[in-house]
């Protein structure tokens, strides 16, 4: 009912290569039956950007679209992530989005979670208001699960972009990979462990101090790797805080470089990360299922990291102490951890120490979510592959973290992770390996309590828990002087929105679903 009348190119030169994959492409939607020129108010959606989707937009009314999340390439089983901008809009304009082709049925949008949003002018990203988020099935969509949000855009020239979860890019990681090379830190090495199907790079990182790499040393290694699911961004905000935390000048960062060897493949599918899929590669394979059997030419990335992982397995010189994948969840809060189940007590309990030490360090991490397990759906996945293939001292987990927020001791009320915060659950993971190594005493002991010292000394060992000064336990909240985007934000237009804006399906079928 609509016509591609204002299909501008997006000025990306990879553009077209995108587009292939069936995203949006600065596509106008107008009215049906609408033959003149695009006006303003004619909304112009795209997602022909690295790490962006959206498949299809259908016209309902004035006031209301259709967005259909485009498959993960080569798979249609996978619709999830979402990630695209909107322009040419007006002043006041008054939305409701539904994104009607979810594959998964649980949600955390039950759980009070919501799209993010930010603009050109406030480039920050936030969290549309929940109380203008529904989710719910509907009859109109087979039955499929719908989230409908409210939004109201202020200002004329800027371009607005909503996405599932906060994007991190490849092109953001090989930016930051970059920054490090260039400190020169002689305890830091990048490499390339092999190049994707599209040619992209897998960085292999070590951290550890040089002399740790001298053939005659025994190495204590731990082997991280993360975003094998593309769609699973907070795992790349964990594994950079984890990275940021070992590569800093902190004391206890300093014990574990001189004590461990960190080896990180900080992401295993970059090509389906570029193109903006959920959970695949390029050619729709579910790489966390291909453990047992990588192929060189389908799974190049995993196959690399496979038998990089099998050399040191065999190598009598390394004590490969962990393997751990990060990567986040769709249903549950906070971070929690998955192990392997085995038969013999003392391999048991010896994987249960470093959650709970994790449980010590991090408030968001939940021991309750974390468990132990050998369904033979996970049969192919890195921590239950590895689990049997490493060496029996070898612990394996998967660390999971919420997509939306978690549940602090103190609090009953849910706290929405931001950046920061997945950021923090990295470096706690990091300090927990000086606990789990019982190499505490390493650090300079603090100083008792006195005029006698240099202000700002005391806390010098920084042990215990991340506490950085100035920044609250909500993440970047105290820091956030950026105005709200869109004017969402004022009760006052909030009440009459919330009367205005509710989506045709649910005004239709309001007994099906639950409005928060």
């Amino acid at each position: 009912g609509y016509n591609m009348a204002d299909k501008k190119d997006s000025g990306s030169d990879d553009c077209s290569e995108d587009a292939v994959v069936g995203n949006v492409n600065k596509f106008c939607v107008v009215p049906p039956g609408y033959n003149s020129q695009p006006r303003r108010g004619h909304l112009i959606f795209d997602a022909c950007f690295e790490s962006g989707n959206l498949g299809r937009v259908d016209y309902i009314t004035e006031f209301e679209y259709d967005l259909f999340i485009r498959p993960d390439t080569c798979n249609p089983r996978f619709r999830v992530w979402f990630n695209f901008t909107v322009e040419n809009v007006m002043v006041g304009q008054r939305v409701i989005f539904n994104i009607v082709n979810f594959s998964k049925t649980k949600s955390l949008y039950r759980e009070g979670m919501s799209p993010l949003v930010k603009s050109t002018s406030r480039p920050r990203w936030q969290r549309v208001p929940p109380k203008n988020v529904y989710y719910y099935r509907c009859p109109d969509h087979r039955k499929n699960y719908v989230m409908s949000f409210a939004f109201c855009f202020d200002r004329e020239d800027d371009v607005y972009q909503f996405a599932y979860c906060f994007p991190y890019t490849y092109t953001r990681l090989q930016s930051y990979l970059e920054t490090i090379e260039k400190k020169n830190l002689d305890y830091y090495n990048r490499e390339l462990l092999c190049l994707t199907v599209q040619q992209r790079r897998l960085d292999l990182l070590t951290i550890t101090a040089p002399e740790n790499l001298d053939p005659d040393e025994n190495q204590r290694t731990v082997f991280v790797t993360a975003r094998v699911h593309p769609g699973e961004t907070p795992a790349s905000f964990v594994c950079q805080g984890f990275i940021d935390f070992l590569v800093s000048q902190h004391p206890i960062a300093r014990v574990l470089r001189q004590h461990l060897v960190f080896k990180i493949v900080p992401m295993l599918n970059p090509d389906g990360v570029y193109l903006g899929n959920y959970r695949c590669s390029l050619m729709g394979f579910d790489l966390n299922r291909h453990w047992q059997d990588p192929s060189p030419w389908a799974h190049p990335t995993l196959q690399a990291t496979k038998q990089l992982l099998m050399d040191l397995n065999g190598d009598e010189k390394v004590d490969l102490d962990f393997y751990i994948d990060i990567h986040a969840h769709s249903t549950l809060m906070n971070g929690f951890m998955y192990g392997n189940v085995y038969d013999e007590e003392d391999r048991f309990e010896q994987q249960m120490v470093f959650p709970r030490l994790l449980g010590n360090n991090a408030e968001d991490f939940s021991l309750a979510n974390t468990n132990f397990n050998r369904d033979a759906v996970k049969a192919g996945t890195g921590r239950r592959f590895l689990g049997g293939a490493l060496d029996d001292n070898c612990s394996c987990y998967t660390l999971e973290v919420s997509f939306f927020s978690y549940l602090a001791n103190s609090s009953s009320v849910p706290i929405p992770y931001t950046e920061e915060a997945y950021m923090k659950l990295g470096r706690n993971v990091a300090r927990t390996f000086l606990d789990f190594y019982k190499l505490e005493h390493l650090i300079n002991p603090k100083p008792a309590p006195g005029p006698q010292y240099p202000r700002g000394q005391r806390n010098s060992s920084g042990r215990g828990k991340d506490k950085e000064r100035g920044r609250n336990s909500r993440g970047s909240r105290a820091t956030s002087s950026q105005q709200d985007v869109g004017s969402y934000a004022g009760s006052a237009s909030g009440s009459s929105l919330e009367r205005e804006a509710m989506p045709v399906h649910f005004k239709m079928h309001h007994r099906e679903g639950k409005k928060r």
